[in-house]
């Protein structure tokens, strides 16, 4: 990770900060990932050249993660204001507001969607549904996988218990899954006892976790767009002053600058998991573009079946 360290403080370091007029203000931010993943890393780095740059205007303090705030109360507490930020993803902080759920099914860039009017629309619904302000997408790229223990020869999953969040529970449930959910921190305990028979998660992350050590096949193509992003409390946003908005703003799109490493990173992790004696699980052509298919078939029906008023309009914005 030095080397993701040092792309961050190269991607900063033109950002100084932008004055110590205003008084200098800190934010705490939570995590809805464990402390051990590699989205906390990528976090931690961001942070640190975040208040290098702006002593004096703008601090950020990084107080932990699920052990902190649960998993899926950290929405609701940076909406209520018991921290200022998080890092999470939108499937976490769904009991807000459907419409979080809407951001994995994102088939155009972050660069993009602040060019074609998406992340002005994703910040008018989230202010006015959640009172969060949605900065910045830091992780992309990523495809979600389903990961067995056992193996399966279509896209079947008929008597297997698959833990899932709301990212693709709707998915997992049409291809006839029982789904359980359950927090990040306690899938092993679950794929180590018997109670579920897989999981979805991105292509990366599962050795931070040392899922791996459980997990027997892989099943592809993937599917969705993984999307961790930083989210802010709109109550104290607005209380910052001017340079203040300007400066973390401008760290967020700093921060969404970095987002082709994961293209590399996910590369790496594919082949670890080759090496690690995960198997991968294929279909024949046509079979692969209908299950990929139906998953945004379901992803978008149950979006706008959850916000008829927003979902088409996310749907327009998000889809290519």
């Amino acid at each position: 990770m030095v080397g993701v360290r040092h792309t961050v403080a190269a991607a900063l370091v033109a950002l100084a900060p932008l004055g110590a007029q205003a008084q200098e203000v800190t934010f705490k931010l939570v995590s809805a990932f464990p402390e051990n993943s590699n989205y906390v890393q990528h976090l931690e780095a961001w942070i640190g050249n975040v208040n290098s740059a702006g002593k004096g205007l703008l601090q950020i303090e990084f107080i932990g993660g699920p052990k902190a705030i649960p998993t899926f109360e950290v929405g609701k507490a940076v909406s209520n204001g018991v921290v200022q930020m998080a890092m999470s993803t939108g499937a976490f902080y769904t009991n807000l507001m459907p419409e979080a759920d809407a951001l994995k099914l994102a088939q155009v860039t972050a660069a993009e969607q602040r060019k074609n009017g998406a992340y002005e629309y994703i910040n008018k619904v989230w202010r006015e549904k959640a009172k969060l302000v949605y900065l910045a997408r830091m992780v992309e790229h990523t495809p979600f996988h389903l990961y067995l223990t056992k193996k399966i020869d279509k896209p079947d999953l008929t008597g297997l218990k698959i833990r899932v969040t709301p990212v693709y529970r709707d998915f997992f449930q049409a291809l006839h899954a029982t789904v359980v959910q359950t927090p990040p921190g306690e899938v092993y305990t679950a794929l180590e006892r018997g109670t579920v028979d897989g999981y979805g998660w991105p292509i990366h992350g599962i050795f931070d976790l040392k899922w791996n050590e459980l997990t027997k096949y892989r099943v592809d193509p993937g599917f969705y767009n993984a999307e961790v992003s930083i989210i802010v409390s709109l109550d104290a946003y607005k209380k910052l002053s001017a340079k203040q908005r300007e400066y973390l703003e401008q760290q967020g799109i700093a921060l969404e600058s970095l987002n082709d490493r994961w293209k590399r990173y996910n590369a790496e992790e594919t082949a670890r998991q080759a090496k690690s004696g995960i198997q991968t699980i294929t279909f024949d052509a046509a079979t692969a573009k209908k299950y990929y298919d139906m998953a945004y078939t379901v992803g978008w029906a149950a979006m706008i079946k959850a916000a008829p008023d927003t979902g088409p309009q996310l749907k327009k914005l998000l889809s290519k």
